[in-house]
Order: C-alpha cells, then structure tokens, then sequence
C-alpha cells in the first residue's frame, strides 16, 4: 500500500513537472499599438428635416443658405431666401463619426452623431439628409455619407445619433511598415516607461535570436513610449505574419515595473488606483469628518447610556520602518465614515501635494 502511495504521488510529481503554473503574462499588442493606426474623426455639416415644428428659424442665414443650395441642385432654385420664411422643419447640424484604429474599407457602416448648431428646439422625429463626411485633415477628402433615422439618447434634444449612418466610400489603411521596412510600437500611456520598452525589445530580440543569427537586436528602444523593429528581409513582401507574431509574444506581467498610480475622474466621481499604495504620515482635516459632542452631558443611566459619536480612524504603521499606511486603508475608512467623495478627493490632493502621496495623481 505505501508503495502505491509513492508511486502516485511520484507521478503527481512528474505532471506537476510537465503542466507548471502558468504565469500571468499579457502580450505585446496588449501594452502597445502599431505606429499608424488610431482612431480617426470624419465630420461635416447637415440638414435634419422632418421635424414637427422644432427646427431652425428661418432667419438663422446659414441654414437657409445651405437648404437653398440643397434645392437648387434639385433643380428647384429658390430665388431669394425670404421664400423659406415661416418654416421650422429643417435644422443644421453638425455630424461626427468615429472611425476604428484599424482603419476603415468601403461598405464599413459606423455610428454617426448630431448636434444642432443653432435655436432647435429639438431633432426627435427627424431624418438626417445624406451628408457627406470630411477626414480630420484640411483637403482630406470625402470619407463617408451619412443618412438615416435620428435616435434621441439621453435628455439633450438637440443631439441624436444615427445608427450605422455613416457608409465609408473610401477605404483607409494606416500605413504600419515604414519606407525603411520598419514597425513602430507606440507604448499604451498608462505602460510608457523606459523599462517597459527595453523589455519588449529585448523580449523581441530573444524570441528571434534563435531562428537566425542575422536577426540579432533587430528591435531597439528609442524611448519611453517607442519601440522600432525592423523585419526582416524574407517577410518585407508579406509582412502580416511576422508583425502579428511579433504583437502576440507574451511578456511577464511581473517584470513590468509600473509606477504606482491614483486615477480620480471627477464627473464620475470614481478613484481607481495600482496594487499597494502608500502615504506617509500625515494629519489632514477636511469638512467631512467631524467630532459631535452632547453638551452640557446627561447622566448615564442604564437606560439611557451616554453617547458621544466622534468621525476619525486610525491607520495601521506598525511593522513598516517608515510608518507608512496604504492607501486603500485610508479610502475604506473614509467610506465607513460616509465621508463625501468630493471630500475624499480633496484629500487626495492634499496629501500629494505635500509630497505624502507615493503615486502619480492623475486626474481624467
């Protein structure tokens, strides 16, 4: 029996040895994008029509101007724009559309979204008129068109979305293999660092070495944001299979030596930050912790025990040479004391201005 027993346990040892603990990894094309690609903004001006009554005054020039024009190239000229007094069913709008960093091929259909430019009083019931959508640059061209059915989201009337309203017309590839036949790996803001970029070349260089001796070091951290590899010369004609191997390389998580961060986004009233942040010691006051006394004070009875409420929390140093608290202690105490997040983040603030806040403090 004790012979079985070694005997499984030995072989539990063996696939343990086989089947080791994965690490956490995350992949190249996860901490970085392709010098090129990034989203783009198509946008130009239209006309809503159909509206009940809601549109633009018939004084407002450049709509009347735009809406004669429209039915001029219908073959229906308006000789003076007095004709179009009196009607409130057309609104000028502005259209935007967002397109994809992969780029964008004829017959691709995106969301548009449209803002009244001028006294509308709403585009609820309204149909956007086919609108041609310009590229971000000056005399970048005709992208897309836009058309379709207004959706009012929200309790703005005055903007609406499109769904699928944008029809791209032409196609746009970022162009990603430079003329000298290399890539650009563009570091992702929140892994920028010089750490992060010699480790993705080296990981880079070490993934190659071994397949070929002319492929030594063919990628190089420039900076802190900007990786740049060159690929080889067998894949120049079809480079699509080296550069997806390239971002699908796995990178140990652990060896990324991120600073600690605090992100606080105001409008939405939320504080997200990194693993194990620390403050220093520090005495900070703030509206939303108070002391409230009974006074002049009540006998204690059995009954009635006195009761007196004070709003403070202490925050554990002890073990820490430097007498450092984390932060996440600090946050859960002050959301256990029902302070305002208002107040939380003035704290915040507070205490890295002083210099007793171990992290970057970024406010979105």
């Amino acid at each position: 029996m004790t012979s079985m027993k070694s005997i499984i346990a030995g072989t539990l040892l063996i696939i343990a040895a086989l089947f080791p603990r994965p690490t956490l990894g995350v992949s190249i094309q996860e901490l970085s994008h392709l010098e090129g690609e990034g989203e783009s903004e198509l946008w130009g001006y239209g006309l809503v029509t159909g509206l009940p009554g809601t549109g633009d005054s018939s004084e407002f020039l450049p709509m009347a101007r735009q809406l004669a024009q429209l039915m001029e190239n219908g073959g229906n000229p308006v000789p003076d724009l007095s004709e179009l007094a009196g009607g409130r069913s057309v609104a000028m709008v502005m259209v935007t559309c967002r397109t994809p960093a992969k780029g964008m091929r004829r017959g691709d259909a995106f969301d548009c979204y449209v803002t009244s430019m001028h006294n509308a009083k709403s585009l609820r019931g309204g149909r956007l008129f086919l609108t041609p959508l310009l590229g971000p640059t000056r005399g970048a061209g005709v992208y897309a068109f836009a058309r379709g059915d207004i959706t009012i989201e929200g309790t703005a009337e005055t903007t609406g979305r499109v769904r699928d309203g944008a029809s791209v017309v032409t196609d746009h590839r970022p162009m990603t293999v430079q003329a000298d036949g290399s890539v650009r790996l563009i570091v992702k803001p929140e892994y920028a660092n010089w750490t992060t970029t010699r480790l993705i070349a080296n990981t880079i260089n070490d993934d190659q070495s071994g397949i070929d001796d002319s492929l030594t070091n063919i990628a190089k951290a420039v900076d802190e944001r900007t990786v740049v590899v060159s690929v080889p010369r067998a894949n120049l004609a079809n480079p699509a299979q080296f550069i997806a191997h390239i971002l699908a390389i796995n990178i140990d998580q652990s060896l990324l030596e991120l600073p600690a961060r605090v992100i606080i986004n105001e409008r939405t009233g939320t504080i997200a930050m990194s693993a194990d942040v620390e403050i220093s010691p520090v005495a900070v006051t703030t509206s939303g912790l108070q002391v409230t006394i009974l006074r002049p004070e009540i006998p204690p009875t059995p009954e009635a025990p006195q009761r007196i409420g004070r709003q403070w929390t202490g925050l554990d140093t002890i073990g820490d040479e430097r007498g450092a608290a984390r932060l996440e202690d600090l946050l859960r105490a002050m959301e256990a004391l029902d302070v305002p997040i208002e107040d939380r983040i003035a704290v915040l603030q507070q205490i890295h201005d002083i210099g007793h806040l171990h992290a970057e403090l970024i406010f979105e």
